[in-house]
């Protein structure tokens, strides 16, 4: 049945519908759902664009942008996403679900609307018999809605209005901002984060910060202080948009995006008594500003084993007709003995393998570039293990074409980091002079690259200047990558510990080959799998 949505100053002209409250039902009414038909016509009407990705969630229809409220409810995986319907391009809560994180299936839109101008982003909050969804609700404030239906199809707002509104300007300034929030329980009480920024920088410059609330209801929130302390890793000029707060082995996460450097996270304790989050670490999910072809906004949730799945939107670098932005794929962090982020592919990925091809104890002569002529795709999984030996410099190119007219560079410089000595405790640091201190080994970075700047020949598509991130080998430690290549998306996970991702566009019909090479002096390829990927949709 078509609920009618006609009322409030900011109605919405997307058809809504209402659905039953069992699962058996609710199935049987998507089956002849017009929405989900409009969907599948629009998703086999996109198919045929050569830079669509065929294993990473895109929007069915038009374009998408943040993701939001990923959670796990019922046995199933919920992703939430900023969508654009095309009677109605404010944005609208998109939504899809999946048994595998990798698998998605296309819900009719969420959350419409009304009072709010547009839905923004916001996180969800799984308890025992329903799903709290908390997100910024542009030109009133941050909202709350309520779903406890198998599928999620049925949301209902607590209140008519903001549960946080926005603070009244023509007042003395408000100790806080209300922009993208999360949502967590402690006890008796809801916890909300507003994302924002303070000019509490060098002369007055905006920084980082986020703003703490609490209630016992979910319509009523007293405001109670700024939420995190010792923060060394955010820098002048960020903002802590899309924040998403979590435990993750014995610490906590805070997983945000700012608009000026992108996405980032700082792990640290939560100190209860006080309800703040105290800084221990901190790093960056893209080595750039996030436009063009870079990781933008995060959704994260517990996984229930200690770890954090979080999926990022993927910022365009080439117009496409009518959509642009794409998921990641989902990761999973969680945290090594030295308390440092770990990161890999979560979900089944494994189920899209399909044709399979390995290479073994292939030696890479020292400046010469090795063409793996039977390696080749533009939707493809590389797990590759090289003995970099004394190379100071070990290069893998993909997408490329045979004349090497364009080729998407993914480079590791093995030691050429920045240098740094082992943690201390607190307290063995404050007993160190500075002569022990001097005497700590130093532990050496390497890094890795995605260079786009040849992935193109296409005079409309844009560069990204090299995305270059640290990541830690030992020194006789293997390389270990595994690339997922998906058409407009090359995503390299090293090791475990790092993950780089970018957007490319290639041109020509025939860059689609594999190469490696070593710089200085040989390496050893110790192993090459590669499967060629199935398309998640039927």
């Amino acid at each position: 049945m078509v609920e009618s949505n006609s009322e409030g100053g900011y109605p919405s002209r997307v058809p809504k519908f209402h659905f039953a409250e069992t699962l058996d039902k609710q199935e049987e009414q998507l089956r002849t759902n017009p929405m989900l038909q409009r969907f599948a016509d629009s998703r086999c009407q996109l198919s045929d664009d050569r830079h669509r990705p065929l294993y990473h969630f895109v929007s069915p229809e038009s374009t998408l942008n943040d993701p939001n409220g990923l959670c796990y409810w019922q046995g199933r995986w919920h992703l939430f996403y900023q969508g654009y319907p095309p009677e109605d391009t404010r944005v609208h809560w998109g939504h899809a679900i999946s048994d595998d994180l990798i698998h998605w299936r296309d819900l009719p839109y969420a959350i419409y609307p009304y009072p709010e101008e547009r839905c923004y982003s916001g996180t969800a909050l799984v308890e025992e018999d329903r799903v709290i969804a908390m997100y910024h609700g542009v030109g009133v404030g941050n909202m709350v809605a309520l779903s406890s239906d198998p599928l999620l199809l049925n949301w209902q707002k607590v209140g008519d209005r903001a549960v946080i509104p926005i603070p009244d300007t023509s007042e003395p300034p408000a100790a806080y901002s209300v922009f993208d929030p999360c949502i967590w329980k402690k006890g008796d009480f809801y916890y909300a984060l507003s994302g924002g920024y303070l000019p509490h920088g060098p002369d007055k410059k905006m920084i980082r910060a986020n703003f703490l609330f609490r209630s016992s209801d979910l319509a009523a929130w007293d405001y109670l202080h700024p939420f995190v302390e010792k923060d060394h890793y955010t820098v002048v000029g960020d903002d802590g948009a899309c924040p998403y707060f979590w435990p993750i082995g014995d610490k906590h996460i805070l997983l945000m995006y700012s608009h000026m450097t992108g996405g980032q996270y700082l792990l640290g304790d939560y100190d209860t008594q006080r309800d703040k989050f105290v800084v221990t670490d901190g790093g960056l999910f893209n080595f750039g500003a996030s436009n063009p072809s870079g990781v933008h906004a995060p959704s994260a949730t517990p996984d229930g084993n200690g770890g954090v799945i979080v999926i990022f939107n993927m910022n365009q670098g080439m117009p496409t007709r009518v959509w642009n932005q794409i998921m990641s794929l989902p990761r999973r962090l969680s945290l090594d003995e030295d308390q440092r982020l770990l990161q890999e592919p979560a979900g089944d990925i494994e189920s899209l393998r399909g044709g399979h091809q390995r290479l073994s104890d292939l030696e890479l002569p020292a400046n010469q570039e090795v063409v793996l002529e039977d390696i080749r795709g533009a939707a493809l999984e590389l797990d590759i293990e090289i003995e970099a030996g004394a190379a100071p410099l070990v290069e893998l190119n993909v997408l490329r074409s045979p004349g090497r007219e364009e080729f998407t560079r993914i480079a590791f410089y093995k030691h050429r980091g920045n240098r740094y000595r082992q943690n201390l405790s607190n307290t063995d640091a404050m007993n160190a002079s500075s002569m022990a201190m001097a005497k700590l080994p130093l532990r050496q970075e390497s890094l890795i690259t995605i260079d786009t700047s040849y992935s193109s020949t296409l005079p409309d598509a844009l560069s990204r200047a090299p995305e270059t991130a640290p990541v830690y080998l030992a020194d006789d430690e293997p390389l270990h990558l595994r690339v997922f290549i998906d058409r407009s998306i090359v995503e390299v996970f090293v090791n475990g510990r790092q993950c780089v991702a970018v957007r490319v566009y290639p041109g020509r019909v025939d860059s689609d080959l594999v190469s490696l090479r070593a710089q200085g002096q040989a390496a050893m390829l110790k192993r090459l799998d590669a499967w060629q990927m199935e398309s998640i949709w039927d």
